[in-house]
Order: C-alpha cells, then sequence, then structure tokens
C-alpha cells in the first residue's frame, strides 16, 4: 500500500486521534476529572487578583526579603547608611581584587561616589555617557565596559518578591554597564525599594511611547548558562559576581 492512499492515511488519522484521546483521558483522571474539559475554563478575573494587588510589605519586611530572595539567586548585598558607607566598600573591594578599571553610569546621585573614588583609589574610571557622541566614541565606551573590573550603576527598582534589580537605558544609561564588567555593583536607594514587579511595571506602561526608555532590563543575580546537560556555568555571557548595596 503507497504512504499516499487515501485508506492508509485515513486509518493513520483514526489512530491518531486514539492515541490523543487517550492521552488527554489520562491527564482527566490524575486531575481527578471524569472526562477531558470540552472547552476552557471560564476565568473570572483578568491581571493579578485583587487580594495580591492589596499586598504592600512594610518597609523592613522589603529589605529581609529582597536581600533573601538576591542571596539565594547567588548574589551578595549590604545595608549601609549613606554613600560615604558605599564608597568605602567599593574601595575596600578594589583593594582586595587589586581592580584596575571601574566604569560607573553618569547619573546625579552618583556624583559623589565618583568623586570619591577618582580621588581615594588608582583604579581608572570611565563614566558612561553616550550622549551627542559619535559612533567610534560609543564604541569605544562598549570596549571599556567590555574590559571593566567593575561596573557600578544606580538601579530604578528593586523588587523584593522577585529578588530583581531593575535598570532603564538611554543614551546616558549604557546597559553595557552592567551587563559587561566582570564585577556588578548596584546602588540602591532604599525608597526604590518595591514589593511587587506589578508596581515597577504599571508606570512604564502608562508612559508614551516617545518617553520609555530604550531598554528596561532585570537583574536577578549573576549571569547564569547551562547546557542540555543541564551543567551550569557562572558569569559566561555577564557578571559572575553581583552585589547590591542597599542605601538607607
Amino acid at each position: 500500500m503507497a504512504k499516499s492512499d487515501p485508506s492508509f492515511l485515513q486509518q493513520l488519522h483514526e489512530e491518531a486521534l486514539k492515541k490523543q484521546e487517550s492521552f488527554f483521558a489520562n491527564i482527566s483522571t490524575r486531575l481527578g476529572r471524569a472526562k477531558p474539559l470540552q472547552s476552557a475554563p471560564a476565568h473570572p478575573m483578568k491581571g493579578a487578583p485583587a487580594f495580591w494587588e492589596e499586598v504592600n510589605l512594610p518597609l523592613e519586611e522589603r529589605i529581609q526579603l529582597f536581600m533573601a530572595n538576591w542571596q539565594k539567586a547567588g548574589g551578595h548585598t549590604y545595608r549601609l547608611s549613606g554613600m560615604a558607607e558605599a564608597q568605602a566598600f567599593i574601595t575596600d573591594f578594589i583593594a582586595k581584587t587589586q581592580a584596575k578599571n571601574l566604569i560607573i553610569q553618569d547619573q546625579p546621585e552618583l556624583e559623589v561616589l565618583r568623586e570619591s573614588l577618582s580621588a581615594g583609589t588608582e583604579t581608572n574610571i570611565t563614566v558612561w555617557n553616550a550622549q551627542d557622541a559619535t559612533a567610534e566614541a560609543k564604541d569605544e565606551l562598549v570596549a571599556k565596559a567590555a574590559g571593566a573590573d567593575i561596573g557600578t550603576v544606580a538601579v530604578e527598582h528593586a523588587v523584593a518578591y522577585t529578588g530583581s534589580l531593575v535598570v532603564t537605558s538611554d543614551a546616558t544609561r549604557g546597559r553595557s554597564v552592567s551587563l559587561l564588567p566582570t564585577t556588578f555593583i548596584a546602588i540602591i536607594p532604599v525608597e526604590r525599594l518595591r514589593t511587587k514587579l506589578g508596581e515597577v511595571l504599571r508606570p512604564f506602561d502608562a508612559l508614551a511611547l516617545g518617553e520609555r526608555p530604550a531598554g528596561i532590563h532585570f537583574i536577578s543575580g549573576p549571569s547564569r548558562s547551562a547546557d542540555i546537560e543541564n551543567d551550569l556555568t557562572i558569569g559566561v555571557h555577564g557578571p559572575g559576581i553581583v552585589y547590591a548595596l542597599i542605601i538607607e
């Protein structure tokens, strides 16, 4: 019988339907249902349920939950009192690791930190700002980020329930600063720590198209890569060491 014979094709079709019916019947049995549902169940709500919308942890609980989840993902986190302690932490880290190159975002909240590090260390410090830069200058910034031992950014938000950092990018805030260096150090002003991811996403969604950032990046611990055999490697496609410094 030729494989293109109509009766043969019909036989294959009927066998496939029987296997499909048996497959779904097995799933229904495991779910405790008499037979497979003939249509999708009704969903009385769209998006997050009302009780989840009302969840808003007190600040101390937010801090503790974020720190716990960030550490579970393989990151390091500290609570510091002011930018002076952040500067001392980074200076000590530079001394211990003998870091030669640091790249930092051109953000107003990091200005004092940049000046302190410039005066207190011998590390080469590059400030990222590609506004009005030529293509050659932009390529040079990316190259410096790729060769940097440390990248430092003041994040827009941190999310307690997911243990994630939220970083936006545009001409003056390069994503390469958080993606390419060997070590990433995030500065988190404590007032930017949120309970849920929805609190962060909704304001972005409300922005007009022209007002939205070029990119919104979510960072949850060090870079991870795994192959088909589940061999996990840290730091192949991004920083292998990540610090979250909560500034109170």
